[in-house]
């Protein structure tokens, strides 16, 4: 079993605040598994951060009239406070503007060079006379030639996906002045020869074989229709500067440079502790399993282009071990949109609910087999009936009896009998399907199975009915509340990847830290000592109403 787990979720663009699709597909099933691996006793490192170069960074700068260095300082400190709220667990939230990335993508890029995988080559490029400059692929827009999607960028289609060079583009214009008013000149970049690399990636992606089929299938089409040289530079004043002569006025493609930033934040992690070795988490071989986290737009890049710069770099540098990629998350049969102000971004959420109540509706729906729609109706009936009406009801009722007819205390008295054993056969059962789900990243079914543990605690209060039995036999309602209270334990255990701040508040009660994953070996549902107290838990998910639905749909749907 590996002991060390590494792992990565895709950089969010500097941008803007994200919307919930973001955080469902990648930030929070990062952090899903960050937690839940941690719990089970592993030395896990978690790092992201902020997207700071290309395009996007520029233009969102301009749009705000803020130097482009300002703008993404202020925004990565809004980024970072508002996954701090979302109980994102970052060991490390870095910037792609730091030195440390500057340095790693300067060096990674020569050794490129010294193996003659870069190649310096003239092309065709727009030129605005309007804007007196060449525009990079994000600065181009026009109408898709696959799909004829109105809106498609230089780069990609967010219509069809497909990604496109400015130059494919149906009626162009500028991103900065809207001018019509292009040519194409002749510029010179840099191209990785990715062409050269293909069978080593070919004899790479054959021992995958555990990936999920989303991104299997994604790579093989890459590879599969011929792998083409890559242009990695861009004409731009913001980004890693390229260290050549005669490319003093161009940076680094913000693609080139961005994956490069999660060892970036690896080193940064352990530049801040001499105890820390960033290597012991890169070096190829056994003992460290890495694990990246992502929407199925970025697996190109990182099960292509990133090891390619990896594996023609010739450095000891370790590829990814296992990709989770997630398909889109949809708001009310469209898409997120900031511009036409439809759907809920991460900010806002946080304003409307605590941040359990999101993160179980999106990991509870998350988008792993097909696009998942999001709805204010589908959310409210979703939490109102896991949240609210199964833990909530569970931990509410039992916690509240406890406090008027034991004391506050673990009840004493009562002896375990076939209830009680059915029920720990029934939670020992599902403590191990739910954990091999987590392993597996399959976080739908993982979390079907804390569903059914919360419910198997409703159900076993309903049955035996402790505030029955407490008039004619107190022993045998002590022995049902003991045996549900040690229940209600372990399932705020195994649920504090998904509602951390839930389960914190549950164990709290109970006296109990959140501090290691359940196990059974010679343990039943009789753990918690009697005579301890137990705390009071207000409601913990109060229901959601129709009159918040409406309100809320009115207020976000654009």
């Amino acid at each position: 079993m590996t002991d060390k787990i590494l792992i990565t979720s895709a950089l969010p663009y500097i941008n803007g605040v994200k919307h919930l699709g973001n955080l469902a597909g990648s930030l929070l099933p990062a952090d899903v598994h960050a937690r839940f691996q941690r719990l089970r006793g592993r030395d896990v490192l978690f790092v992201c951060g902020t997207d700071e170069h290309g395009t996007p960074a520029e233009l969102a700068a301009a749009e705000a009239g803020l130097p482009v260095a300002e703008y993404c300082a202020r925004q990565h400190a809004i980024q970072a406070d508002i996954y701090r709220r979302f109980g994102i667990s970052f060991d490390h939230f870095s910037r792609t503007s730091s030195p440390r990335n500057h340095e790693f993508t300067q060096h990674l890029y020569q050794r490129l060079d010294e193996n003659g995988l870069i190649e310096e080559r003239a092309i065709r490029q727009i030129w605005s006379a309007t804007d007196g400059r060449f525009l990079p692929d994000r600065y181009v827009v026009g109408t898709c030639p696959h799909c004829r999607h109105p809106s498609a960028r230089g780069d990609q289609c967010d219509g069809c996906g497909r990604l496109l060079d400015p130059t494919d583009l149906i009626e162009p214009r500028s991103a900065i002045s809207r001018s019509t008013d292009l040519e194409t000149r002749e510029t010179r970049h840099l191209f990785l020869r990715q062409s050269a690399l293909v069978d080593r990636l070919q004899d790479w992606h054959q021992g995958r074989h555990d990936w999920d089929p989303l991104v299997r299938s994604i790579a093989a089409k890459w590879l599969n229709e011929g792998l083409e040289d890559r242009c990695i530079t861009r004409d731009l004043a913001w980004g890693v500067r390229v260290p050549r002569p005669g490319f003093e006025g161009k940076v680094f493609y913000v693609w080139f440079d961005a994956p490069i930033g999660y060892l970036a934040a690896t080193r940064e992690w352990a530049d801040l502790s001499p105890e820390r070795d960033w290597r012991s988490w890169w070096r190829p071989g056994p003992g460290v399993r890495y694990v990246q986290f992502l929407g199925k737009d970025n697996v190109p890049f990182h099960a292509i282009t990133f090891p390619a710069t990896i594996v023609g770099s010739g450095e000891e540098i370790r590829l990814v071990d296992r990709i989770k990629a997630f398909n889109w998350l949809n708001f009310d049969g469209g898409k997120f949109s900031t511009s036409e102000r439809r759907g809920i971004f991460t900010d806002a959420a946080l304003d409307e609910l605590p941040a359990d109540w999101w993160r179980w509706w999106l990991t509870a729906n998350a988008p792993e087999t097909s696009d998942v729609t999001f709805t204010f109706e589908r959310f409210a009936e979703g939490v109102n009936a896991d949240l609210a009406d199964n833990i909530g009801n569970l931990v509410n009722r039992l916690l509240s009896f406890v406090q008027s007819r034991f004391d506050g205390v673990v009840p004493d008295g009562g002896t375990p009998g076939p209830a009680e054993a059915a029920l720990f056969d029934r939670c020992r059962g599902g403590v191990t399907a739910i954990t091999e789900d987590f392993d597996a990243l399959r976080l739908r079914r993982a979390v079907e199975g804390l569903r059914a543990l919360w419910s198997a605690g409703n159900a076993y209060l309903a049955h035996e009915a402790p505030w029955t039995a407490v008039g004619t036999d107190p022993d045998r309602a002590a022995c049902i509340c003991r045996t549900a209270l040690n229940l209600v334990g372990i399932a705020a255990s195994v649920s504090a990847p998904v509602i951390p701040f839930a389960a914190e508040r549950i164990l709290r009660a109970l006296g109990e830290p959140i501090s290691a994953w359940p196990e059974f070996d010679g343990l039943g549902l009789d753990t918690l000592p009697p005579g301890r107290p137990i705390g009071r838990v207000d409601r913990l998910f109060p229901r959601l109403d129709d009159r918040w639905v409406a309100e809320l749909a009115g207020r976000y749907g654009g």
